[in-house]
């Protein structure tokens, strides 16, 4: 697994998501159990998303210092652009399972900053482990990419086929399993994971949801990951990319549960942009799409999405 960032730089990247986990839990901790407002929500997207681009600037200084070539260095950070473009975008498509999640077990909105935390976390360790795999397997199979890609035209295809539908965790296999290991209260006990009844210590229902909230990303980690190889092959971008995406998930969440209604569209956009990025990977080998027109595409499927999202809103 080549890469072509230097070893100080994996230490940084370590280093800044250790104090930021960090930091977000102190922050966490202080606030207690509390309702998110947009308005907090937007400043820390924002933080977030300020802290990405700063790290794509020092990204690109050290591959221009490392090989000598700004051009290198404006291909490397711009492929990391798109795969966190990318990453971030179809995060939406988990943003709105986590809420049919919280809707159905009536997670009180004080509690649920807590339980994206803690999915944070684990969705940290567990794709981690998943891109470091996956780019051993494309180093070794070259063929793989054909099948990530047609794999990322089939999700694209059924994601079109189910926008719009109604859904729900009556039928989810994952739920069910849960059920059939774990007793569970029928009522909350504070933020706790567990409880006592009837002398029996049994899991809350906010264990549940963290759990599923959990597997969902796994789940989703499985159509997001095979995307952004389609963009580069280095661990390192695939891994910050991703990584950056995800500790903005807290806070693109709370913002988006508060405007979900505005783009109820938006999941048509992402089933296009999983087609044409699985059609760029089996291309891969015919012609190489630039990552410039990559990210154009996705940022023009994007704007179009959300335009006419907004503009067929219900009530507006």
């Amino acid at each position: 697994m080549e890469t072509i960032a230097p070893l100080w730089l994996w230490l940084v990247f370590v280093t800044f998501v250790i104090v930021a986990l960090f930091v977000d839990f102190v922050v966490l901790k202080k606030q207690g159990a509390h309702e998110v407002s947009v308005r907090e929500a937007v400043n820390w997207s924002l933080a977030w998303v300020g802290l990405s681009l700063l790290f794509n600037v020092l990204f690109w200084f050290a591959i221009r210092d490392t090989t000598g070539s700004t051009a290198i260095a404006n291909e490397k950070s711009l492929e990391f652009l798109t795969g966190y473009l990318i990453e971030k975008s179809l995060a939406v498509d988990n943003i709105f399972v986590f809420l049919l999640i919280f809707t159905y077990f009536s997670v009180p909105p004080a509690f649920q900053k807590r339980v994206l935390m803690i999915g944070i976390i684990g969705a940290i360790v567990l794709r981690t482990i998943m891109i470091l795999l996956g780019a051993w397997l494309l180093d070794q199979f070259h063929w793989i990419l054909y099948v990530f890609g047609a794999f990322l035209i089939l999700t694209g295809v059924k994601m079109w086929w189910a926008a719009g539908k109604e859904e729900s965790l009556e039928d989810n296999p994952a739920l069910k399993l849960l059920r059939k290991i774990l007793p569970v209260s029928q009522h909350y006990d504070g933020e706790k994971f567990w409880t006592v009844e009837n002398g029996k210590k049994i899991a809350t229902p906010l264990l549940m949801v963290v759990a599923l909230v959990g597997m969902t990303d796994v789940i989703f980690a499985v159509d997001s990951i095979p995307a952004i190889f389609a963009i580069t092959k280095d661990p390192f971008i695939v891994l910050t990319s991703n990584v950056f995406a995800i500790l903005g998930l807290r806070a693109m969440f709370f913002l988006l549960q508060a405007a979900a209604s505005r783009f109820h569209l938006l999941n048509y956009g992402l089933a296009i942009i999983l087609v044409f990025i699985g059609t760029k990977m089996m291309l891969i080998d015919i012609y190489k799409i630039p990552v410039a027109v990559s990210l154009g595409v996705v940022l023009t499927i994007l704007a179009i999405t959300m335009v006419w999202s907004s503009k067929t809103a219900p009530n507006t």
